[in-house]
């Protein structure tokens, strides 16, 4: 028995060492000819890479995409960037201050998000019953202007007529991420800045001085503040309107989670975009060859533009957004057009360092 046992097991032990040295030499051959390429990338496109169908349609177009996350203020202006084929910020400030540092990268804009406000029905209720909120189908939009004047004024929640639904004596405020940080949160610096420049970009010192008061204190109130996206969203999945009736958020996020179908969104947590609105373009800056390869795929290529389309992002191919979110029957803003730019990036930058120095 112990003789016929022997070869059989050695045949057995050969016969595994085989289908590894296959798989093996296999996966090599498939890594065969694939380039590379290591990135920076904003927090909210981490599911967008980690998707495997994502990764399967890069390998078909024989990329191989390795990312680190960091928050767009830091990638702009923290990282040494040569040691990257490509960053991918979130919104153009970042991206513009990349460009001048880096004169031989290349920009692509595969993607954009408008910027939002996460919130409950009854909040948004009692907001255009005050005059600060206007109902569409099955959104709202926040009026800035009236909003940040009530702000301006310190009213607190409690001071809103016919309050039944959040009677409470917080400061009424937006709570957002961290302003030293994040984009999202300079997006809302730049739409605040906007309204309070008299509906005009913030273009000069004379102009900053006259508005940095106000938006400093639209931070500060807030208290402690998370530097990525992620973080006040996930609070307001989790710990209700209590914890912050209004979130800033990209309109992304909501979009994402709501097709997951997961019960995180709630049939009473709505969507308001402000008014003023303002878009987030992600643009990917190409450093290397290979980063170029991915921006002109992500740009170009109608599978990852479908598949970033139900990932809650914006891109070229509008009618696959549409019929996106009608098939899972969220009620976004068709079509916003009360739209501003931010301010440069010089113009930003000083104000996010004003801003700073009170935190110290």
């Amino acid at each position: 028995m112990k003789r016929i046992l022997g070869p059989v097991l050695s045949l057995l032990l050969l016969a595994g060492v085989g289908v590894a040295i296959y798989f093996s030499v296999s996966e090599q051959a498939l890594n065969r000819g694939l380039v590379q390429v290591t990135g920076l990338i904003g927090s909210e496109k981490q599911d967008f890479f980690d998707d495997s169908r994502v990764v399967d349609r890069l390998r078909e177009l024989g990329l191989q995409v390795q990312y680190r996350k960091a928050g767009s203020r830091e990638i702009a202006t923290t990282f040494d960037l040569s040691q990257y084929d490509f960053v991918f910020p979130s919104g153009l400030p970042a991206a513009e201050k990349i460009r001048q540092d880096h004169p031989g990268g290349r920009a692509y804009n595969p993607f954009f998000s408008p910027m939002a406000v996460a919130s409950w029905t009854p909040i948004a209720e009692l907001l255009a019953a005050n005059g600060l909120a206007e109902k569409r189908d099955g959104h709202y939009m926040l009026d800035m202007r009236a909003f940040l004047s009530a702000f301006h004024d310190g009213k607190r929640w409690q001071d809103l007529h016919d309050n039944q639904a959040f009677p409470v004596s917080k400061s009424l405020l937006v709570s957002s991420t961290d302003i030293r940080k994040s984009n999202s949160a300079a997006m809302y610096l730049a739409l605040a800045s906007y309204v309070l420049n008299g509906d005009t970009v913030v273009q000069n010192e004379q102009q900053l001085e006259v508005v940095l008061p106000l938006v400093t204190e639209l931070f500060l109130r807030q208290g402690f503040l998370q530097y990525s996206s992620a973080g006040p969203f996930e609070d307001y999945l989790v710990m209700g309107m209590g914890k912050a009736p209004l979130v800033m958020i990209y309109e992304q996020q909501f979009i994402q989670r709501a097709a997951l179908a997961d019960g995180s969104i709630r049939p009473d947590m709505v969507l308001m975009y402000p008014r003023p609105s303002l878009f987030t373009k992600h643009v990917l800056i190409g450093l290397t060859e290979g980063g170029n390869r991915l921006g002109e795929a992500l740009e170009t290529d109608p599978q990852l533009r479908r598949l970033a389309v139900e990932h809650g992002l914006r891109t070229a191919d509008v009618g696959y957004f549409r019929e996106f979110v009608r098939k899972h029957a969220i009620p976004v803003a068709d079509d916003l057009v009360d739209v501003i730019e931010p301010p440069s990036y010089e113009m930003i930058e000083a104000m996010i360092k004003r801003i700073e120095q009170k935190y110290q």
